[in-house]
Parts: C-alpha cells; structure tokens; sequence
C-alpha cells in the first residue's frame, strides 16, 4: 500500500468516478485503475462496484476510505511539520468559522502566539459542516466556531465563548428606534458576511428563525463590508454586540430592540482526543476559554505577521 495508490483510491471516492479521479489527479484512467487493483488485490476486498446509481462501497472499502483520508492528512502533517522543525519552528493550524475568524480570531492568535516564541499559526476559513472532517483526516489541528449537531467519540468539543448577535441599522433607515416585529424584519434587505452562506452558526440559524427569505439577503465578502453598507442605511445586519459596540455608542449604527433582534450563541473549539494531537492544540483549546483569551477576542487586536500566516480560501455561491 502506498501514497500514491490511496491518493487514487481517496480521489475515486470523493468524486465518484475513476475517469473525473484521473483529471483531478493529472494521470491516465488506466493508472488511477491499476491503483485500485493493486488495493483490491494487496486487501482481498473489491472495495467498491460500479452500479446504476454510482458507486457502492463494500464495508472494507468504506473503512479504506476513512483510513485512507487519515494517513494521508498526516503524511501532509508530517511534511510540514519536518520542514518547519528544520527551521526551529512549529506549525499550529487553525480552521474557523467566517465570523469568528474575522471578528474574534486576530486577539486570540496574536496573544497566543506570544506565548512561544517557535510557534506559527495558520488559520483557514472553511465551512464549519467540515470541521470533524478536517480533524480526522489531520487536515487540521484545531477548529474554533459553531458546536457540530452529532461529534465524533475521537474528538473533544468545549465551549470557547458565549457572544450575542443583535441586529443593527443605519441611523437614517426607517426600523431605526423601532421594535421590529418578525414581519416587518422578513421583509427588510439583509446585509450579510459570508457565514450566512453555511448551514451552522448563528447567523444561519437566526435568518432561519425569521424565516428571511433567499431574495431579501445580500451576501459580501466580509462581515465589516455588510455592516458599512448598513451605516449608509441599505438594509439590516447581524452582527456581534461586543464588535458594533463603539459604533452604536457614537451614533453610526442603532441597534433594533425586541426579543426577535438577538440571538444567543456560543462557540466551541474541537480537536482530537488521540496522543497524536498537536501540544499547541490541546494548549490553545485551553486557553481559548479563560477570561484573558476572552478579553484579547473581545479587543480585536492586530497580529504580527511573524506568527500569523492565513491561508487564501476562495468560497463561491450563488
């Protein structure tokens, strides 16, 4: 069994097909096939057959699968984490929600950071529905944001923060100085940053809640772009108290009042719960929760770029 055979066989699995696996992994039908044999033969185990429907994995190939994914994220780890030894330094990598990334993550890395001097930290953005995932497969060391429905036995999951979402307008916009009923709010124009475009979090969960329909949100890059074309009076916007707090204070933004224009959150931080989990991780899962890391999140200070290397994600809806 080798890298390059499970890289094949992972690719067939995700894709469902051997021909859209080749394209992907840039090689012939004929090699990703040969892979598979190979696997079929070393495992006395068709793993999978080709039906009407697509593929249908025995249970041997559905284990394969998972396996699989694992080693290859930690054969990735171990790349990294052999280069960055070589340097002095450790590599730390941090999935987040969009909203806490933005808004809460900066205070966090940069006050966690300091406490080591070898430690990098990268923080990727993908949507929260693949944090376990990331997590099994080593992909990722840590991920902070929503609590997932059902967690994995192999992996810890503790509350980081309590937060609340109000909703906020423009001092111009006519629900200003207004308890907005749901109604009167389902009909309004929302301004969105990009966590409304998953299915967990608090910002889905209250556009759900109020029943906003998919032609009354407007999503943008950021959850800052949203909240300044709220303050030009365009619409409505969810935001966290602690972050529009200054503006809400100086006049910019007024926050509706009422029980339907808040919403009670908390975020979790989860990593595995196997000796192979990163030192940092479990350390940052800790600290993430005491009422130091709670008030550098709440500060939302800058971070140095010595310590902090986000990854680029890209992430298209319609």
């Amino acid at each position: 069994m080798t890298p390059t055979q499970l890289r094949a066989y992972v690719a067939v699995v995700r894709l469902g097909s051997v021909k859209q696996a080749a394209a992907q992994l840039e090689v012939s039908e004929a090699a990703v096939s040969m892979h598979i044999g190979q696997l079929r033969k070393e495992f006395g185990d068709q793993l999978f057959s080709r039906t009407a429907a697509g593929l249908a994995f025995t249970p041997g190939g559905l284990r394969l699968a998972s396996r699989a994914a694992e080693l290859l994220g930690l054969q990735d780890r171990t790349v990294l984490e052999v280069s960055a030894a070589g340097r002095g330094r450790r590599l730390l990598r941090v999935a987040a929600s969009s909203l806490f990334a933005e808004l809460a993550a900066p205070g966090l890395i940069e006050l966690f950071a300091k406490r080591a001097a070898d430690l990098d930290v990268e923080l990727s953005v993908p949507n929260p529905g693949s944090f376990e995932t990331l997590l099994l497969t080593r992909a990722a060391d840590i991920a902070i944001g929503p609590q997932p429905p059902v967690v994995d036995k192999a992996i810890a999951c503790r509350p980081v923060m309590n937060f609340r979402l109000v909703i906020v307008v423009g001092p111009d916009h006519p629900l200003a100085g207004v308890q907005a009923s749901p109604g009167q709010l389902r009909d309004q124009t929302w301004l969105l940053g990009p966590s409304a475009a998953t299915d967990l979090g608090a910002v889905p969960a209250m556009l759900r809640r109020l029943a906003v329909p998919d032609d009354r949100q407007q999503i943008f890059q950021s959850h800052a772009a949203a909240l300044g074309e709220a303050k030009r009076g365009k619409g409505v916007a969810p935001a966290l108290s602690f972050t529009v707090a200054p503006d809400v204070r100086k006049g910019h933004l007024l926050l509706l009042a009422g029980p339907h224009a808040t919403f009670e959150a908390v975020w979790h931080s989860l990593v595995l719960t196997n000796p192979g989990t990163p030192s940092a991780a479990a350390e940052l899962s800790r600290f993430a929760s005491t009422p130091r890391a709670i008030q550098a999140m709440m500060r939302g200070a800058g971070v140095s770029v010595g310590h902090f290397r986000p990854s680029v994600h890209v992430t298209l809806w319609s």
